[in-house]
């Protein structure tokens, strides 16, 4: 009974709280609507998505964000400093054939997302059997160290949230 109310608690409580963000008040009105809203909109889709991802490790979402908010900002002050000071004949472009251990598509496209949000670097295809990302690199002297440093700090843990 409480699975066919609730198909995806979580969205359902994502929604709502982005909901009260978006409207940036804390109303009854707010409340309620935010609460119909999650409601109603996971009914909705549940169709769409019959085979809801299971998350292991919920709690490590809050430091897999931490650290991808983290390397942004990182990354961005590595970009600005490769395109104000680097000159282009030292720069070192490179395509970045990344071997997945994820297996859930979910997880898949959440790494996706993360390599593409990052300045430098962007996810461009994924390989037909689901095992590879093809990422290019803004300057990558060193490939192997990228490929390993995606798979350590990012892969790794989202093997832990998701599989």
């Amino acid at each position: 009974m409480l699975s066919r109310l609730f198909p995806h608690p979580l969205l359902t409580l994502v929604l709502a709280v982005v909901w009260l963000l978006l409207v940036n008040t804390v109303t009854l009105n707010a409340i309620v609507f935010a609460l119909l809203l999650g409601l109603l909109l996971p009914q909705v889709i549940r169709a769409y998505w019959p085979d809801m991802p299971t998350l292991r490790n919920p709690v490590a979402i809050a430091g897999y964000v931490l650290i991808v908010l983290l390397d942004i900002v990182k990354a961005n002050i590595q970009v600005a400093l490769i395109v104000l000071f680097k000159p282009a004949a030292r720069l070192r472009p490179a395509w970045v054939r990344v071997p997945l251990d994820l297996k859930t598509p979910e997880a898949i496209t959440v790494l996706a997302g993360t390599i593409t949000m990052t300045p430098g670097t962007v996810s461009c295809d994924l390989s037909d059997d689901g095992h590879a990302l093809l990422v290019h690199c803004l300057h990558a002297p060193e490939p192997a160290s990228v490929v390993d440093e995606i798979k350590q700090r990012y892969e790794r843990r989202l093997k832990e949230i998701f599989e």
